[in-house]
């Protein structure tokens, strides 16, 4: 799946909705001096594009900034909830100020509301997006059910997201320079040793492989290792470790076989458990 299959649920419009009493206070901007703020600590998005955003800057110092940024006050400042970027741009500009709008919630709130904003721009690396997700199911306890229903997600998106950080770190800087696609990296979680996949993952970037082509290389990788599988036991094994969300085995033996599991932590454990409705 690409990262521009997934849909949202809930937009910005919806959350607005929830946190502010009335419309005239939705539509109440006010122009904040650009020096009272300063960005969140766990916002969602950490790489902005030096290029990109100097030619919004160009645009901002011509046109001003079309749409306001989203602030919520801090004793006497602001921080930003959304719209970072064009504070950024506002900033390279020489803005003085920038025109805002306030909104009163709390940390939860804002932290939904950072990453809804994000993914509807399609802003996010895959490990940004799998960061933030993680990042709220272990700040606010969500399960993984209840961050995909807020976002208007899959379940299974918000596992196999979160899977990438499983990866080796060589390759999810790659991820994070936008060397390999999300769909690379999926890929690549097909192969159980990180030194094979490390390998693979040269050899996307060698010969500048397609997905598909990314696909078909992990394949005939795990054909011809030595443990080599019938081509449905191959077939189940990787839609359980889609629905599962994790790394997933199933070996047959002479009367019957096994399934192993992996797990990276006691919250993914836990999750794993919830699924099956042995734990609640």
């Amino acid at each position: 799946m690409s990262r521009k299959e997934r849909g949202l649920g809930r937009g910005l419009d919806a959350l607005f909705t929830e946190n502010l009493s009335n419309d005239s206070e939705k539509e109440k901007v006010m122009e904040i001096d650009i020096d009272l703020i300063f960005p969140r600590a766990d916002q969602p998005r950490k790489l902005f594009d030096e290029e990109s955003l100097a030619e919004l800057a160009s645009s901002v110092k011509e046109n001003g900034v079309l749409q306001p940024v989203i602030l919520r006050k801090k004793d006497d400042t602001y921080e930003i909830i959304a719209g970072e970027r064009r504070f950024r741009a506002a900033k390279m500009a020489g803005l003085k100020t920038i025109p805002s709008l306030i909104m009163e919630t709390d940390d939860e709130k804002a932290a939904q509301i950072a990453l809804i904003e994000n993914l509807q721009r399609d802003d996010l690396t895959p490990i940004e997006e799998a960061r933030s997700f993680k990042q709220m199911i272990e700040r606010f306890g969500y399960t993984q059910e209840e961050l995909a229903e807020k976002l208007g997600k899959s379940r299974s998106y918000i596992a196999n997201t979160m899977r990438l950080l499983n990866l080796p770190e060589k390759i999810i800087e790659l991820l994070e320079k936008g060397k390999l696609t999300a769909g690379h990296a999926r890929a690549l979680l097909a192969l159980e040793n990180p030194e094979e996949q490390l390998k693979t993952a040269e050899e996307i970037l060698k010969n500048s492989l397609t997905v598909r082509e990314a696909e078909k290389k992990v394949q005939t990788r795990k054909k011809n290792s030595s443990v080599s599988k019938e081509p449905e036991i191959a077939d189940l094994e990787e839609k359980l470790q889609n629905y599962l969300g994790t790394k997933a085995k199933i070996s047959r033996t002479r009367r019957g076989g096994k399934i192993e599991i992996t797990y990276y932590s006691e919250d993914d454990l836990q999750r794993i458990l919830e699924m099956w409705g042995i734990i609640e």
